[in-house]
């Protein structure tokens, strides 16, 4: 995220220090050493954003209470069984297609019961869910 900012600062810092710095009394290996120990500042400044935002979500899974540490994986195994629940659908349309459409009626019903900002959370938890997971296995490569 942070990567594609670091080239353009740095380059725009190189630029400054040769302005700034006469190229008279610096030689260009310690013109080199300035700019990079300034690469470095900038990863490392981007490093401490990044762990900072991690520290949240490793400190709630880290939680000693279970609905903390439970709750996005618990979310997905409610979408897991609404996924399977159309294999025992399907052989029951097969066999009574008036009691399939019974049950999918009532299950429509109870799904649009659900109010709006319910669904859009449950749209934030996944969407958050998935970022961490990405950033996490990101930062173990």
């Amino acid at each position: 995220m942070f990567e594609s900012l670091i080239g353009p600062v740095a380059d725009l810092a190189g630029d400054v220090l040769k302005r700034v710095l006469p190229a008279e009394k610096m030689s260009e290996s310690e013109r080199a050493g300035i700019e990079s120990q300034f690469k470095l500042a900038l990863l490392a400044a981007d490093d401490r954003k990044l762990q900072t935002r991690m520290s949240a979500i490793v400190a709630e899974a880290k939680s000693s209470d279970p609905w903390t540490s439970r709750a996005r994986p618990s979310m997905l195994y409610v979408i897991y069984i609404m996924i399977l629940w159309s294999i025992p659908m399907g052989i029951i349309s097969a066999v009574s297609p008036e009691t399939a459409a019974a049950i999918a009626e009532g299950m429509r019903a109870s799904l649009d019961a659900i109010p709006e900002a319910l669904w859009a959370m449950a749209g934030v938890v996944m969407t958050g869910y998935v970022a961490a997971r990405t950033v996490d296995k990101r930062r173990r490569e």
